[in-house]
This record gives structure tokens, sequence and C-alpha cells, in this order.
């Protein structure tokens, strides 16, 4: 009967939305609360943990329990991709308890929050200057840490990153024919990022802006460093036809 069916379907529906729903809380002390906060947070329903452990903070809890429910409250925000509160979250967390034994977890997961804002190379670079300057807080304080080598491997892509941009920029600057403002970008980025693996392409670019602007040999000059550090790199044939052009 097609009446009785469309009762039972309706029926079936009502209970499969019970089943995905979040019951409403009933927890009433800051324990309890806690608790529940963190059963939603398992269930992924980060912004009802939060809501609980806000009433956590708000209520007569030990501060024990309100350093616990500060630091949820961040790691709730940051899994729920709300990279930018979960950054004012765990600075928040570090001021407010300085010597907890979770600052260094805080402090990497800060750098982690800047560090997955990062994006193109032609957008804003402040997530990236500040999940260096975070990373290096973190490596200078807690170099012994088990998050240190991950806060290690992201600060290098940092700068690697940083590198890219200069060199971005600066290429920029060659390609206007603004020769001595892409030279200052490429000798910045050789004494900011002495290390770098990859120089051999600054130093063509350096090598060409001096060419272009006629001197031969600042231009020169450059290409015998990258020939001498980099001797396989596929900048190599071009700057040697780009010396005999010029």
């Amino acid at each position: 009967m097609p009446f009785v069916r469309n009762i039972l379907c309706s029926t079936a529906a009502l209970i499969l939305l019970a089943g995905c729903a979040t019951t409403k809380s009933t927890a009433t002390t800051p324990e309890a609360q806690f608790k529940e906060g963190e059963r939603l947070y398992a269930g992924r329903h980060f912004e009802d943990a939060i809501a609980e452990w806000k009433k956590v903070k708000e209520g007569n809890a030990s501060p024990e329990l309100t350093a616990q429910a500060d630091l949820k409250i961040a790691d709730a925000q940051f899994e729920n991709k709300n990279y930018i509160e979960a950054a004012a979250a765990y600075e928040a967390f570090r001021k407010l308890h300085p010597t907890n034994a979770n600052s260094p977890y805080a402090l990497y997961r800060l750098g982690l929050c800047y560090y997955n804002q990062i994006t193109g190379i032609d957008t804003e670079q402040t997530p990236v200057k500040n999940a260096v300057t975070m990373f290096e807080s973190f490596l200078a304080q807690y170099p012994a840490s088990g998050f240190a080598p991950d806060a290690r491997t992201k600060l290098e892509d940092c700068r690697a990153k940083q590198l890219r941009y200069e060199i971005y920029v600066g290429r920029f600057y060659l390609r206007t024919d603004h020769y001595q403002s892409a030279i200052k970008r490429f000798e910045g980025a050789l004494l900011e990022f002495p290390k770098s693996p990859n120089h051999d392409e600054t130093l063509f670019y350096l090598g060409e802006a001096y060419l272009r602007t006629g001197d031969k040999k600042k231009g020169e000059e450059a290409f015998t460093r990258l020939f001498t550090e980099f001797p396989t790199s596929k900048y190599v044939a071009e700057a040697r036809k780009l010396l005999k052009k010029y």
C-alpha cells in the first residue's frame, strides 16, 4: 500500500537523520563537558566540541583542565582547517600557560598553522615569513623535541619558497628591463640564503642582469661561480651561450 510505504520510508529517513545528528549535550560539570568535547572531537564535530570546551573555560574548572581545554580548542580549529583561528588559539595558550608541558607542541603547531596557509609564489608571502619565524623559534628552544625533524624539513621548504619568490621578482625586473632592481634582488637572495642548493638559477640570472647592463666583468664573475659551484646545472650551457653573445 503506497500510504503505508510512504510512512515507513519517512520513519526510516527520520531514524537515519537522528543517527547522524549530534545529541544535545547534558553535561553539567567541567569534567563531563571536557569528556563530551572529546567525544564530539573524535566524531569530527569540531564546532560542537569547541562549544563544550568553552563551557569548561567559563566554568569553575581547575587550572589544569582549563589549560587542556584551551589546547583542545586550538587543536579543533586546526583540524577544522581554520588556521587563522587555530594560530590565535595556540598563541593564546602559550601566553596563558607559558610553563605548561605542551608549550613546545603549541609552538610547533603554530608554525604549522602558518605553513598550511602558504599558497602560490605570486601571492601574499606573510604566511611563509611567519612560518619561518615560528619554526626557527621552535628549533632554537626545543632542538631535541620529537617534532624537531618535521620542523626542520618544513623550515627548509619555507626557505626554498622564499628564495623562489626572490628569483621570481628578480626575473620580473629582468624581463621589464629594470636591471639594477633585478641585480639587487639576486644579490640579496645570495646573501639571505647562502647555503641554498638552488643558487645555480640565482647566479645565472644575476650574470645575465650584469651582462645586460654592460658590466661584463661582473657577469663573468657570477657565471664563474655558477660553473665552479654547480658544474652539472642546466644553466651552465645557457650561461656559456650568453657569454658569447655579450
